[in-house]
């Protein structure tokens, strides 16, 4: 099966094969990029995609390649000034065990006379993923960009890995949980004063498979504007 994702084909494998994915490296600042073309087979994922929760994800995660494909992924995202205001983090391997000491020691002295039973989960929370990735909102003040444009950015980058995981055939979760907000745990990470944490994105194998959960109805959030439906000024 072939699909032509912006505009450059992709030789994809079939279902439940182990070959190498052919996908061509990302451009160079200043390569010509190709016209975009309908993609019905991108539309379809799209249209598919859901999140895995994190309990429900295990081994195989993605390989360092596949890892540094989807960050490459993720950071291709509007960004206005090219200021590139975010930043990656990323907890695999026995890393996850010891971060999982510091946010079970932040909980503990957050919440006196815990119980030894959610020490543990504290514990093993960055376990439950091969991988974590937190994006970092890193926002320039006082910059002509407005904070909240750049904090916009910052979560187009979670959104763009969730897609990158799923094209890589992986499940993932974008969360935050009480640890994105404790000072302790943030200081642990090495953040500075004006970051904050965007998302921590658990990536794995989909343990089960997901279920369609209710979505918005659309015409309720849709309008258009219309000059004559305007409310005239008195």
């Amino acid at each position: 099966m072939i699909i032509q994702l912006i505009g450059v084909p992709i030789r994809m494998p079939k279902a439940k094969s182990k070959a190498r994915l052919q996908i061509p490296a990302a451009p160079a600042d200043g390569d010509p990029l190709p016209y975009p073309t309908a993609n019905p087979d991108f539309t379809a994922m799209l249209l598919h995609r859901r999140s895995s929760k994190a309990n429900d994800l295990t081994r195989p995660g993605p390989s360092s390649a596949q890892l540094r494909r989807m960050l490459t992924v993720a950071a291709r995202v509007p960004d206005h000034g090219k200021l590139a205001p975010w930043r990656f983090v990323i907890f695999k391997g026995q890393a996850r065990k010891e971060f999982g000491v510091v946010l079970a020691k932040s909980f503990e002295e957050a919440r006196p006379g815990l119980s030894p039973k959610q020490s543990k989960v504290e514990a093993g929370r960055f376990l439950r993923a091969p991988v974590i990735v937190s994006v970092v909102s890193s926002p320039i003040e006082n910059h002509k960009i407005p904070v909240w444009e750049q904090e916009l950015s910052a979560g187009a980058v979670c959104q763009n890995l969730l897609v990158a995981a799923a094209a890589e055939g992986f499940a993932a979760q974008w969360i935050t949980e009480w640890y994105a907000y404790d000072r302790a745990v943030k200081t642990a990470m090495g953040l500075a004063p004006g970051e904050r944490v965007a998302g921590f994105v658990y990536i794995g194998t989909a343990g089960q498979q997901p279920t369609e959960r209710k979505r918005p109805e659309l015409d309720a959030l849709i309008t258009y504007w219309r000059a004559s439906e305007q409310p005239r000024p008195r």
